[in-house]
This record gives C-alpha cells, sequence and structure tokens, in this order.
C-alpha cells in the first residue's frame, strides 16, 4: 500500500473499487461525484449543461489506445492536431509524439477517477460531434463560453482545476480536462518513476524499451508537469 491507503491497482487503473457511477458508464472516485454533482449545479446557474465526455478509464483502455497508435492503427497527432507519417520517427520521438495527446498507460490521471472531461451540451445542435480539441473550446468554438466559466474563481472555490490549461512542454493543452484536486492530489503524490516502472515492465506494452529508457523525463513532463 502507498500513502492515504492506495494501492498500486488505484494509482494505475487497475481496479474499481473506489468508483461510483454518475450518469450511463461514466464512473468517478466516490468521493469526486458529489462534488461534481455540486459543479453541475453551479454550471446550470451559469445556463450551462455541463457533461462528462470521459471520466475514469481503466489502464488496459488506455493500454489499448496507447498501442493503437504505437503500431499506426490509430493516427497520431502533432503539436497543431495534424496528422503524423510515423513511420519517418525513431522509437523515442514516436513515444514523445503519442505522449503529447495520450497518457501513457498507467499515468493517465484518468485512472485515478478523480479527472474528467467535460462540454456544454447547452451549446451545441442535438447530435453534435463531440471533437474534444482546442478549436472547440477557443474565442469562436461551441465551448468559448464554457472554456471561461471553467476558468473562473467559482470552479476552483468547488476544488476543481485544469491541469492543462497551457503549454508546459509535456501534454497539450486540454481546456476540457478537470481534476478534482482534493482527491487527485493524494494519487499525484504516491505516482513515482519507480510505480510506473513497475506497471511498465509487467505490460504488454508497444514501444516498452523507449519507454524505460525516458521514464525519468516523461514522468517530469507528462506526469508531474502539470499547471
Amino acid at each position: 500500500m502507498f500513502g492515504h491507503g492506495l494501492s498500486l491497482e488505484h494509482l494505475t487503473g487497475q481496479t474499481t473499487q473506489h468508483l461510483v457511477c454518475v450518469e450511463n458508464n461514466v464512473f468517478l472516485h466516490s468521493e469526486v461525484a458529489p462534488a461534481f454533482a455540486r459543479l453541475r449545479a453551479a454550471a446550470a446557474s451559469e445556463g450551462i449543461d455541463l457533461v462528462i465526455a470521459s471520466g475514469f478509464r481503466a489502464f488496459e483502455r488506455q493500454l489499448l489506445i496507447w498501442n493503437d497508435k504505437a503500431q499506426g492503427r490509430r493516427v497520431v497527432l502533432d503539436a497543431h492536431s495534424r496528422p503524423m507519417d510515423i513511420s519517418a520517427l525513431t522509437d523515442d520521438e514516436l513515444v514523445f509524439a503519442i505522449l503529447r495527446w495520450s497518457a501513457l498507460p498507467g499515468a493517465s490521471r484518468h485512472h485515478w477517477g478523480t479527472d474528467m472531461d467535460v462540454w456544454d451540451r447547452a451549446a451545441v445542435a442535438p447530435g453534435y460531434a463531440l471533437q474534444l480539441v482546442p478549436g472547440e473550446y477557443a474565442a469562436d468554438g461551441p465551448f468559448a463560453r464554457l472554456g471561461r466559466w471553467l476558468a473562473s474563481p467559482a470552479v476552483a472555490a468547488l476544488g476543481f482545476a485544469r491541469p492543462y490549461c497551457g503549454e508546459r512542454g509535456g501534454v497539450a493543452p486540454e481546456p476540457w480536462h478537470l481534476s478534482y484536486l482534493p482527491v487527485a492530489q493524494r494519487f499525484a503524490s504516491c505516482l513515482s518513476v519507480d510505480v510506473l516502472a513497475r506497471v511498465v515492465t509487467a505490460s504488454d506494452m508497444a514501444l516498452k524499451d523507449a519507454v524505460l529508457a525516458n521514464l525519468d523525463e516523461i514522468h517530469d513532463r507528462f506526469v508531474a508537469g502539470v499547471c
């Protein structure tokens, strides 16, 4: 066990025992669910219909995404959200290209049930094809108002923040990604390089050797490097 009663499985998305269902197939940490309900009520008072696109994500799901990108079955985007030709990349380059938009399996904040991707259902027509790209939250995007509200003191007062609110040389800015800090910080304090090394080594992860060779930098830039 780690601090705060957390296990390796809690830290890396390999258990669901701490989760509750908050809406159709969306799960959050049991301590986060009531906080999100308060946040959603506050959003509603501003005319925002706050909906979770993605809450808890299991290790196996993150591993599938990672391996699909590493093996060319799913597109890898560059810093400008454009598809890349991964055949021209070394293994190290491909690892860091994937990490720009997709977390390392075992290191995703979505594993904890404390983080969620959100959008405003009231801002778009029924059937809108959600993309979760920065342009949707830009000044001329459909979720511009939501983006401004998520940066407001009212959201911070409820314990929520955006860990990828700006460019820090790691994960690309994700204006849709929210974290409930009172719980997330407990997880983050336990997710060390050694923990990740154990999980990566035991997994069937593509590019494993390149990941392990760069794990200190990966942790610094893509795990600890948050706003």
